[in-house]
């Protein structure tokens, strides 16, 4: 269960395996730190997506530190903001420095914001040395350098010098042990943001206390990216509902005809094993009655609609069909909590969009609370405008799945325990 704590703290107790576990996530919140004319070195997550002429395409990330951001603003503090962007691999590129951002976060804060053409070094120090209270400073790119990645103890340090205090509001990059993520946690006291809290909360009521019935939805092209989630799952959940590519892998190890749809070969012995530990744990894994079908993947070819296990040799599966469509609404009508993860078909073209569609104007419309969990499956309910009716987005992607296969985030461990 996510409990907030008198003074802004939280805890999280998590479920391990099929017993309770005795870990305790405690950390101190930015609401419990002094903030008054201190420097706040502030580690956000700014990997936005942008096009060819370097232009933002989606400043959701942006807006969801907004709340940390002014909170800290508001208490009287100097802000120093630190992040990645892309993979630069310890060099410097020039269509991923942070210039698009910086000018982004201006328009939405209304402020000033002081871009830095790097993020350590002389120039920088004395620059954040020199802040004052309601002065906003964007530092460059910390991938910049090959030591951020490999959590390099003087670089983290160089880092911490900016600074009087550290709070980490970058959950997208919580599975990280970076030096900006968890290596200044060894020089500065550290505490969580408010988007960090957010998601720790949300993700960790999935995991304690969700309401009954609880459904999960799973789609994407792989099983293997989802096989912790599902091991995960089996004990809590009381029905997984099964789209997308990873669809065909389940339906081979149940032994029927996929075509040329996408399996993972090396996973249908697993695949097998988790559809006996489900059926032994009470979870129902739900698999598509029916599948649109194509011979290629685009739009503009002719789609059939066939039953389940007749898809024809030379037909890929790339969507879910109707009478799935009507199986999976009358569960999701009838939760109470729903996570959703991964397009249950190829939802980026229209032929196959359907389902995918379907699902999200449901899910917009269920009293659930519904947790959307990151990556492709945001872009969806985005392209479809319905965001704002979920009950949560995570922004984590990565460390969303991490968190929800139990396996412990380093840069959420590294945060200071509330006393």
């Amino acid at each position: 269960m996510g409990i907030f704590l008198p003074g802004g703290g939280f805890s999280l107790i998590y479920r391990g395996g099929d017993k309770l576990a005795a870990m305790q996530i405690r950390k101190l919140s930015v609401k419990d730190l002094d903030l008054k004319d201190k420097r706040v070195l502030v580690r956000v997550d700014f990997n936005v997506s942008l096009d060819e002429e370097g232009k933002i395409r989606d400043d959701t990330r942006i807006r969801a530190v907004l709340p940390t951001i002014k909170y800290i603003l508001e208490e009287g503090a100097s802000l120093i903001l630190l992040s990645h962007l892309g993979r630069p691999g310890g060099k410097v590129v020039e269509k991923l420095r942070l210039n698009p951002v910086a000018h982004r976060l201006e328009e939405l804060i209304g402020r000033p914001v002081l871009k830095m053409d790097e993020c350590v070094g002389n120039r920088v120090r004395q620059t954040t040395r020199g802040t004052k209270p309601g002065d906003i400073v964007l530092l460059e790119n910390t991938r910049f350098h090959k030591e951020e990645s490999q959590n390099n103890p003087e670089f983290a340090r160089k880092l911490a010098d900016l600074a009087d205090l550290f709070v980490n509001d970058a959950f997208g990059a919580a599975h990280r042990a970076h030096a900006s993520t968890v290596g200044v946690t060894r020089f500065l006291p550290a505490a969580a943001g408010l988007l960090m809290q957010r998601e720790l909360e949300m993700l960790g009521e999935l995991l304690t206390n969700p309401r009954i019935p609880f459904v999960a939805i799973l789609g994407g092209a792989k099983i293997s990216d989802k096989i912790g989630i599902l091991h995960n799952f089996l004990k809590r959940c009381q029905d997984i509902l099964v789209g997308g590519g990873m669809t065909y892998t389940f339906l081979k190890a149940e032994g029927a005809q996929v075509g040329r749809s996408l399996v993972e070969e090396e996973k249908i012995e697993e695949a097998r094993e988790i559809l006996k530990e489900a059926s032994g744990e009470g979870c129902r894994i739900r698999l598509p009655l029916d599948h649109l079908v194509a011979r290629e993947a685009r739009d503009g070819v002719g789609v059939r609609l066939v039953d389940r296990g007749e898809i024809p040799p030379d037909y890929l599966g790339l969507d879910i069909g109707p009478r799935t469509i009507e199986l999976f609404s009358g569960i999701i009508r009838e939760a109470r909590t729903i996570f959703w993860n991964g397009p249950l078909g190829m939802f980026e073209l229209i032929s196959f969009s359907q389902g995918t569609r379907a699902i999200a104007e449901l899910l917009a419309e269920s009293g659930a609370t519904v947790v959307i969990g990151g990556g492709e499956t945001v872009s969806a309910v985005k392209k479809l405008g319905i965001e704002g009716k979920m009950t949560h987005v995570s922004t984590g992607g990565g460390a969303s799945l991490s968190f929800l296969q139990g396996i412990e985030l380093p840069a959420v461990a590294s945060l200071m325990d509330k006393k």
